[in-house]
Order: C-alpha cells, then structure tokens, then sequence
C-alpha cells in the first residue's frame, strides 16, 4: 500500500507540475486585458520614481517622460538626481513636467516631503515606481569570517557583522518599499483613476541561489509584503517585476562589500531598456507578478519538481562551489 501511494503521490505532483504551467499559458492567451491607460492617458499620469539616479530607475524616468507623464523623480545622490532630471527635461513632451527631490526613501520624513511636493504640484498620484534597492554578494559564513573548509567557530564580531550587513539589506529592501508603499496609498486612492503600484524587485526574491541569501531573502520581504498589499488594498493594482540580472553597476555598491561572480553582467545581463519597457508594460495592463525572461516563471515549477537541478545551475551562475 506504502508504494501504490508514493507512485500515485508522485504521478500527482508530476500531473500538477505540467498542468500548471499549461494553464497560464491558456490563461494568458484567452483572458481579455484591460488596458490602464484607457483610465490613466499616459500624456498627463502622475509617476513618482523611487530610486530614479541610476539603473532601472533612470531608464523609466526617461521612458515615462516621453510617454508625456508628468514625472517626480527620488535618490539620495544629488548629482546622478539632477542629471537624470536634466535628461527627462530635454524629451519631456509637456513643459515643466518633470521636477527631483533628493531624498533617502528608508526615511518618514523625507517621504512626508516628496508627497507634500506632489500633492503642491500635481495635487495627486498615479503611479509609484519603488525600483530603489541595495545588493549584497557573499556567502553568509563568508560575511562572518568562517571559511567554509574550515571548521572555525564565528566570533562575536563575525555574527554581528552578520546583522550589520542583513539590517542594511532589510533597510534598502525592505523597508523602504514597505515606508514608500504606505506613504502614498492614501493618496493615490483619493486622487487617481486607478492608481498603481511598480515593484521593481529580482528573481532573486522567488528562487534561490547561493551568494544571494541576503539579498534573496530582503528582496523577497518586499515581494510578499506588495502581494499581501494587494490584497488588503484591492482598489490599487501592484504590479511586480522579477528580472534576472540586470546589467549596469548595480553590485558595486553591494552593502557586504562583496565581489561580483557571475559572468561580466554588462556582456551577459539583460538590456536596461528592455526591462523598463517590459515594467511599463505590467503596469499598463495590470498584470501582479512578472517573470522576466518569461521562461523563468517555469524554473519556480522546475525547483519544486526537480530542486537539485536548479541548485546546481544556480551555484554554476554565481561561480560557488558547495562543501
């Protein structure tokens, strides 16, 4: 009776591991797409940009100008902030669209002050873009000081490292998502015709992968708290973007001080454009969560059918030799 169950179990799990994915697919091709911006023109939509001096971030302010939105763009480095300003000015279709606020989205006040700027200027919000965040690179025992052929204990200053290096992730992460979401709910519900909310997160946060724990974990903070959001705030569509590695200098400022191991992502990463266009894309046509390749919406169904396999592929990527 004990094998007659295991091959039933299994040829279960088998049967749900091809049906699922054949079902969003079918889902995706049938279901009928409201479109956003028959609700929010795009010439005139209120997007404020967390994160906006580099990166996604850039990308996306440059796009949303184009597109005709009125733009505030957020970062805490005021040079790369009034550059990345300049540049929308100049392909800005609307006069004086577009305005910066240096600020550090992990502080309350500093978020007061943006939303007391937006609601000056535009007297609302439509969009909120958090695409903010920090990286971090090292195998945790690494971060502590152990080497992983040895069988050293961690001191007290390895383990509070540690911490130092997980409450700096969780701060960039987390919490700053977390502050920025619940800043401007209230207003976006009393002034937009369908407010919208852009996490701009990692594949990280959905699949694991070794160097990444931290950052994985802090990333995946912030991907659940915005699904959980979404439901308890149902009028707001959050949208989710969950890309591979991007390229662009994104790990140099990684907050363990650790090395980039994968291939080069400049030669081997995806195209910033691409994945800002994909991120407007979700939001245009309110879709929740964005694999990015498609194709790794299926490696989520591959772990849980095959774990060893995507362990193995993900240790390759990264470089890491398991002990």
């Amino acid at each position: 009776m004990t094998d007659i169950t295991r091959v039933t179990g299994g040829t279960t799990t088998l049967a749900l591991c091809c049906l699922i994915p054949a079902w969003i697919i079918y889902k995706s091709f049938t279901e009928p797409r409201l479109r956003r911006p028959e609700l929010v023109p795009p010439s005139g939509e209120r997007v404020l940009i967390l994160g906006a001096s580099s990166g996604i971030g850039h990308v996306l302010a440059l796009k949303y100008a184009v597109r005709g939105a009125k733009v505030c763009v957020v970062a805490r480095r005021s040079a790369e902030l009034e550059r990345v300003r300049s540049e929308c000015e100049v392909v800005a279709r609307v006069p004086d669209a577009v305005f910066s606020v240096c600020a550090d989205f992990t502080d309350a006040e500093a978020l007061i002050i943006v939303r007391n700027k937006i609601e000056e200027k535009w007297h609302g919000l439509d969009t909120l873009v958090v695409s903010a965040g920090v990286s971090a690179l090292r195998p945790v025992l690494e971060i502590a000081g152990v080497s992983r052929v040895s069988a050293a204990q961690p001191s007290a200053d390895g383990v509070q490292r540690v911490a130092d290096v997980a409450l700096a992730a969780i701060k960039g992460n987390y919490i700053g998502p977390l502050l920025s979401v619940v800043t401007m709910i209230p207003l976006m519900k009393s002034t937009s015709a369908s407010p919208s909310v852009l996490l701009v997160s990692s594949l990280g946060a959905a699949i694991p992968a070794p160097t990444r724990a931290i950052y994985g974990s802090s990333k995946a903070a912030s991907y659940i708290l915005y699904q959980a959001l979404s439901i308890e705030n149902p009028a707001i569509n959050f949208s989710c973007v969950l890309p591979s590695t991007i390229e662009g200098n994104f790990r140099a400022s990684a907050v363990d001080g650790g090395p980039t191991r994968e291939v080069d992502p400049n030669r081997t990463g995806l195209k910033r454009e691409a994945v800002a266009e994909r991120c407007i894309s979700a939001v245009d046509t309110y879709e929740k969560t964005v694999f990015f390749p498609t194709i790794y919406r299926y490696a989520q169904f591959l772990w849980w059918l095959w774990p060893s396999y995507v362990e193995r592929k993900a240790s390759k990527k990264y470089n890491y030799t398991p002990t």
